[in-house]
């Protein structure tokens, strides 16, 4: 069973409801028949009724099972936009700012998540990322102890002598430009749950990754990811973690042998953790292009209850694959 397969029907077993606020696009209507017809969430589209169904008979979507909820017609509206008014108060949000606010699907939808209606939120296929993750910092926050939120990628080669099985979870590569040390370990952190709840890795390996080996090479940025190592040990001893290790060091056993022996990590990592968004993006997309692996997601990690972006190129099977993604997460 391939991955994707095991992460479907992971999904099944946990019955979850997704809201997907971007209720009139066309490939996200045609997502919610096949989630629905497959059994994989319960599905709650936002926007005006009349317009959805006109919407899913243009691009012959059934939504036979498929929750319908206009926001501003809610009876759940007034308690959304005066929970979201108290949150903002000190902001400066008016009772009419705070209305207006919650009329937007964005907003309405990760406050249905918030309030515990929904168990997630997955939308993006035609908002950017800015505007999917404003609500979301504003309304669900970050989990406690995790500073920002990150992107990562589960890799699928068809290599199984890398990662776990050919599986591996690569970050940050897709929110952060750059990171500190602090945040650096938070996102082995969330990556190591990222492995397990969604890859279906028991024992994540994670590599902090550099140009460097142990001090092979000096420079700031290998400090940075030297002091990144050491934080993330210290703050989460249970998980395996090391570094700094060159990306050869990590993931080929002999050469981690050779340039770190003695380390847990070195030569068998399955999650691997970039110094930068720059890096990571661009690893990411070389393992795709060059080496022919498979990348599913982006998974935005480190909320403190799921919301998920999509690309604003996505496919349908894209659209399914996120929600059933969401439904993995805790």
């Amino acid at each position: 069973m391939d991955l994707i397969t095991k992460i479907r029907e992971k999904a099944k077993g946990e019955k979850k409801w997704i809201v997907l606020p971007e209720g009139t696009e066309k490939r996200t209507l045609k997502a919610a028949e096949i989630i629905t017809g497959e059994g994989i969430a319960r599905i709650v589209l936002l926007g005006a009724p009349a317009a959805i169904k006109q919407a899913a008979v243009e691009a012959g979507a059934d939504l036979s099972g498929v929750e319908l909820v206009d926001p501003a017609a809610s009876p759940d509206f007034p308690k959304y936009t005066e929970t979201f008014l108290k949150m903002r108060e000190k902001k400066g949000m008016t009772p009419d700012k705070a209305a207006e606010t919650m009329r937007d699907p964005l907003y309405f939808g990760v406050m249905m998540v918030y309030e515990g209606r929904c168990h997630g939120m997955v939308a993006g296929a035609e908002n950017s990322t800015g505007n999917v993750l404003r609500p979301a910092l504003q309304i669900v926050k970050t989990k406690p102890g995790i500073s920002s939120v990150s992107g990562a990628f589960l890799m699928i080669s068809a290599n199984k002598a890398l990662g776990d099985e050919g599986v591996s979870v690569f970050a940050d590569c897709a929110v952060n430009p750059t990171v500190t040390a602090e945040q650096m370990a938070e996102i082995a952190y969330c990556s190591a749950v990222t492995a397990r709840e969604i890859a279906g890795i028991k024992e994540p390996k994670i590599a902090m990754l550099s140009f460097s080996t142990k001090g092979s090479a000096s420079h700031e940025s290998v400090d940075k990811v030297a002091a990144a190592v050491k934080i993330a040990q210290e703050r989460y001893p249970e998980l395996a973690i090391d570094g700094e290790l060159q990306m050869d060091a990590a993931i080929v056993p002999s050469v981690g042998e050779f340039k770190a022996p003695g380390s847990k990590v070195a030569g068998h990592a399955n999650v691997l953790i970039f110094p930068s968004l720059e890096a990571g993006n661009i690893a990411y997309k070389t393992a795709q292009r060059f080496g022919g692996a498979a990348a599913i997601g982006p998974v935005l990690q480190g909320m403190a209850r799921p919301v998920n972006d999509l690309s604003r190129g996505c496919s349908v099977e894209d659209v399914v694959n996120t929600v059933a993604m969401v439904c993995c997460q805790k």
